[in-house]
């Protein structure tokens, strides 16, 4: 089983603009995930897409693997954090985001390292009250995102790797029907 990181994208009823959020999952393919996104955002009644995703094995100089509750893993005080920066632009009306995976020992170090990023780096104020800028909007330890069910089934390990390569992020509109269709040809 793999841990995979999903922008997904749709517009609930009675909404005028496409709305995003980001799901955590654990399954064996892309495609073996698209109940538990449907149970995760019901408001768009499986009428969704994919914005962007990526498998979860490698993150910085961390190995990242799933593991069931029930065996044990290596005792390690590092945990898995999404961190969501938000920022605005001059005469925009839009608030953009970085998103990033970062493994700390606790949130104030999660924090720390999110500011450590390019990104954070060319903007110096927050955008909180009518500043331009940058902000930590959100952050969670990537377990507590997962579902119940996921919690209650698997664990997450963490183990120092620094050989390994960072997963690639695959980027572009990717409709639900035609991932559906894709896994089917392939096989």
């Amino acid at each position: 089983m793999d841990l995979f990181m999903i922008v997904i994208g749709g517009k609930p009823v009675g909404r005028f603009t496409e709305q995003h959020d980001v799901f955590f999952g654990i399954a064996n393919s892309l495609k073996d995930l698209v109940p538990q996104m449907n149970e995760f955002w019901p408001a768009l009644e499986g009428k969704m897409h994919i914005d962007s995703w990526r498998k979860v094995s490698q993150v910085a100089t961390h190995k990242i693997a799933v593991l069931p509750k029930s065996e044990s893993k290596l005792a390690d005080s590092a945990k898995l954090f999404f961190v969501n920066l938000g920022g605005y632009k001059p005469n925009d009306m839009e608030e953009y985001h970085y998103k990033q995976l970062v493994v700390a020992k606790d949130l104030a170090e999660a924090t720390k390292v999110a500011k450590d990023t390019v990104f954070w780096k060319h903007h110096e104020s927050s955008h909180i009250d009518d500043k331009y800028g940058i902000d930590v909007d959100d952050i969670y330890e990537v377990s507590d995102m997962l579902s119940s069910t996921l919690k209650d089934r698997y664990q997450i390990q963490i183990v120092p790797n620094t050989e390994g390569v960072e997963d690639p992020l695959e980027v572009g509109y990717l409709k639900i029907s035609k991932l559906m269709e894709q896994n089917l040809q392939q096989g």
